[in-house]
């Protein structure tokens, strides 16, 4: 997306108890985390900064892209698990029917989710907790990698009575998994059934003219 650049964010520090500013992304030097860093959700707000960068990349969409916005807290409804502590959510849809659209999710935790095409979120963070040791920058490359691959025709999702999946792909890489079926309302199961049947792989968005 050459209208998009992530904002410039000016760096946070955070201390621990002895005041040493922590280096998040690399505290445990490649070792295993300790045991009781599992359970401790410490300096979340490390992560407000991925609000911004989703921001960003919905106006680059909009600068670009011939889409639909919407802008509507309850159009987290679109997320395959409800969240009881959504801020703002918005809806991008590509003018193509056969490309994917993207549901921008913005959490009070702070975080941020992508519900992208019809059976898959993206959550960024994963994980909040101080073992998984995550740092927004990091995450936020994720997140611009991930919508730039849906964007550029590089999304594909499979469902059946089998099961569920999702594939991104492009010429650096390529990101994937997988689900259960009965985890899904039946109905919702059946109606992308029905339109991923049409569907190899989610198409390009279209430009605007």
């Amino acid at each position: 997306m050459d209208s998009y650049r992530r904002p410039r964010i000016e760096p946070v520090e955070f201390r621990d108890a002895d005041g040493v500013v922590i280096d998040y992304g690399n505290r445990w030097g490649g070792e295993s985390p300790p045991e009781d860093s599992y359970s401790v959700l410490s300096n979340v707000e490390r992560f407000r900064p991925l609000h911004r960068v989703a921001a960003a990349l919905i106006d680059a969409l909009v600068a670009v892209y011939e889409v639909t916005v919407e802008d509507d807290v309850s159009l987290a409804s679109d997320l395959m698990h409800p969240r009881g502590d959504v801020e703002r959510a918005v809806r991008v849809t590509p003018a193509d029917p056969f490309a994917a659209s993207l549901t921008f999710v913005f959490t009070s935790h702070p975080s941020a989710m992508i519900h992208a095409g019809l059976l898959h979120d993206f959550l960024y963070p994963v994980c909040t907790c101080d073992a998984c040791d995550e740092d927004w920058e990091r995450i936020a490359d994720r997140m611009e990698w991930d919508v730039q691959t849906v964007v550029a025709g590089g999304y594909e999702e499979r469902a059946g009575r089998s099961g569920v999946g999702f594939r991104l792909a492009d010429e650096s890489g390529t990101r994937g998994g997988s689900g259960r079926s009965q985890d899904i309302p039946r109905a919702r199961l059946d109606a992308a059934v029905r339109t991923l049947s049409g569907i190899d792989t989610w198409k390009v968005w279209p430009r605007i003219r």
